[in-house]
């Protein structure tokens, strides 16, 4: 992220709505996405969106990306990418990849940290 740049620039160029909670008729915070309680799974796009929105909510930090996404038999698992440590230069700043699963209705059912690195950091064949 550029100096100066914060969150909501951030989501911008990177394509995403950062997702703020809402109050329900109780007072207390619900999730941004309406629940659904369907027996059709939510899409790959729909996924992908729902698992950023959420993990954000979670983290207070903006994913950067989803770097993997895949079905499994009762929802989706996806790979997030989220910056952690941000420094100058960039490239030596610290990310994180994120496990997140849904259900088939899109909604969190998990979370785990896999892996952490430098930006500049690059994938070798193994």
């Amino acid at each position: 992220m550029a100096a100066g740049e914060d969150d909501g620039a951030r989501a911008a160029k990177a394509g995403v709505r950062p997702v703020a909670p809402r109050s329900g008729a109780s007072g207390r915070t619900e999730s941004a996405a309406p629940t659904r309680r369907s027996r059709r799974r939510v899409s790959a796009g729909e996924a992908m969106r729902t698992a950023v929105e959420q993990l954000a909510e979670l983290l207070g930090r903006l994913p950067e990306s989803v770097s993997a996404l895949r079905p499994v038999d009762d929802g989706w698992q996806a790979d997030v990418e989220v910056v952690e440590l941000e420094r100058i230069p960039e490239t030596t700043s610290v990310l994180a990849s994120y496990r997140v699963t849904l259900d088939r209705d899109g909604e969190l059912q998990s979370y785990a940290r896999v892996r952490r690195y430098t930006r500049g950091q690059v994938d070798r064949p193994t």
